[in-house]
Parts: structure tokens; C-alpha cells; sequence
């Protein structure tokens, strides 16, 4: 199985920044394109972010387009989602999901355990 591990969340003021990493063991997350995820409490998980295996190629969900860039280092088993210009409707719990690249969760086969960002106002 894929084992996918969340890191670098935490609060940050409105405007500031964030770099999430999601971690795999040995070589196994550059098999897999791999998307970005987030949940608040009374909402179901909406999409964030796609990368293609290569990470040729991107997709954002619009709230977070020019802000979030995804991107991917396969030699280092890892995936990103640097996010600017926080906003505090950006507060949420984000997992890590590989599997596929599209924008519904019910496509990806793997999921990591989460991390929170907090953005206040």
C-alpha cells in the first residue's frame, strides 16, 4: 500500500504563507498523479490541487488559482502545495490523496491522515 504522510500546517495571520509537504516511503509517490484536498467542520472535502505523475501538468479549483501552486520532486518522494496570500476561508484540515488527478475524492485510491492550516483574520 501507499503510506502517505501530511506535514507543515500550523496558524498563520491573513496574507502570510505555507508550504505543505506530503511524504511517501521509499519511491512510491512518483508511480501515482496525486491532488490536494481540504475539509471544514459541516462541509464534505473539497477539491485543491492536481499533478500529473511527471507534474507536466496542474489543475487548481478556482478559489485558490494564482495563490497555491502544487508541484512534486519524485527523487524525494514528495509533493507540495506552497500557498500565498493565505485568506481565513482557506482554514481547513488538508490531506494528501494519490490515485488519481481529478477533482472528486471518490477517484483516489490513497489518502494521508491530515494536517490543519489555521488563517486568521
Amino acid at each position: 500500500q501507499v503510506q502517505l504522510v501530511e506535514s507543515g500546517g500550523g496558524l498563520v495571520q491573513a496574507g502570510g504563507s505555507l508550504r505543505l509537504s506530503c511524504a511517501a516511503s521509499e519511491r512510491t509517490i512518483g508511480r501515482y498523479p496525486t491532488g490536494w484536498f481540504r475539509q471544514t467542520p459541516g462541509k464534505e472535502r473539497e477539491f485543491v490541487a492536481a499533478i500529473s505523475v511527471t507534474g507536466g501538468s496542474t489543475f487548481y479549483a478556482d478559489p485558490v488559482k494564482g495563490r497555491f501552486t502544487i508541484s512534486r520532486d519524485n527523487a524525494k518522494n514528495t509533493v507540495y502545495l506552497q500557498m500565498n496570500s493565505l485568506k481565513p476561508e482557506d482554514t481547513a484540515v488538508y490531506f494528501c490523496a494519490a490515485g488519481s488527478r481529478t477533482t472528486s475524492p471518490l477517484d483516489y485510491y490513497y489518502w494521508g491522515q491530515g494536517t490543519q492550516v489555521t488563517v486568521s483574520s
